[in-house]
């Protein structure tokens, strides 16, 4: 063969004894072929480097085989282990995966999501706080969120927020705390992850309790976010137990308390969220709620597939485990 010249289908089939069906037969997987004829023709495209026609056989199954992820980062434990375990599940079913860490960012965002449509994904699995993007309510676009609401009609994957946030809080009150605080998102962005802020509230409220919750947006700077943190160490009341939002800023609430003066847990108690593998390796003393986050990933992809295959879906609330560490 010409050095200049490309294999085509033909050549793989003269070459391998077989007709050009059969060839195409074992690049699509269809039909019943033998396991030496399945042999031949991949012996034969290896002799000659031959590389299937990528944009015809999209063409011609009508699908990329592509899959779209946006999420806000992953420098937070929780989302990177999330993003991990898609992505092996999602190659595990023959998908290439296009990742975005949009930062929180609106603009960001919409960006990343136009590049994804562009290249014609077979469908997303989102997990970014920004609502009412065009993209996301695409007639033909399969989407999936986690933990939470993107658009109408988008089915959700989340955790048992409610739950989360009581045992976060019994916990606490179990322990003897009496001044608690929340950490917790922006208070107007409606979220899964607020139904932990209302079963705080709850349970406070059902003990006589204030509850204080300090919020912070999603875009703000490390720094900003340690300013608030030290706001909750400076402002009455003395507080004596804290929610964190995540193990992210529990972890930075901790490093902060040494510099006030407070042991942990004996003057202060602290029980964290999301529960991750790098969480439990790094923190292994942290009490958090754990999500089942591996769970999740694997049910988004399920339902996600589901969807692309045109299956009508709903959305999937899974049960919450509280990690006892040292902490609370």
């Amino acid at each position: 063969m010409e050095a200049n010249h490309r294999p085509k289908l033909e050549d793989v089939a003269a070459a391998a004894g077989v007709s050009k069906t059969t060839v195409s037969r074992v690049l699509n997987h269809r039909g019943y072929l033998s396991e030496k004829t399945i042999a031949k023709v991949q012996k034969a495209m290896q002799e000659l480097d031959y590389r299937p026609n990528i944009i015809a056989r999209q063409l011609y199954k009508q699908r990329t085989d592509l899959v779209g992820m946006i999420f806000p980062t992953v420098d937070n434990p929780f989302f990177s282990q999330l993003e991990a375990e898609m992505e092996r599940q999602l190659y595990r079913n023959g998908y290439k995966v296009l990742i975005g860490n949009s930062q929180n960012d609106p603009a960001k965002e919409e960006n990343y999501l136009q590049q994804l449509l562009t290249h014609q994904v077979d469908g997303l699995i989102v997990g970014t706080q920004n609502r009412g993007l065009i993209g996301y309510q695409h007639a033909n676009l399969p989407v999936v969120a986690i933990d939470q609401v993107v658009g109408k009609n988008i089915p959700v994957v989340s955790s048992d927020n409610y739950q989360g946030g009581l045992l976060a809080t019994q916990r606490l009150l179990d322990d003897g705390c009496r001044h608690i605080i929340h950490t917790n998102g922006p208070l107007g962005l409606d979220t899964p992850t607020q139904k932990r802020r209302e079963a705080y509230e709850h349970l406070m409220t059902k003990n006589n309790l204030p509850a204080i919750t300090y919020h912070l947006d999603f875009n703000i700077s490390t720094i900003d976010k340690e300013r608030v943190f030290r706001r909750i160490f400076e402002e009455p009341p003395e507080v004596d137990g804290i929610f964190a939002a995540n193990d992210t800023d529990a972890s930075t609430i901790i490093n902060l308390a040494s510099e006030y003066g407070k042991r942990i847990p004996e003057d202060l108690k602290i029980v964290g969220y999301d529960g991750s593998n790098v969480t439990r390796l790094l923190l292994p003393g942290l009490t958090t709620i754990q999500q089942p986050i591996d769970e999740m990933a694997d049910l988004a992809v399920q339902l996600l597939q589901a969807r692309i295959n045109g299956q009508n879906v709903k959305s999937v609330v899974l049960p919450v485990t509280i990690w006892n560490g040292k902490t609370a």
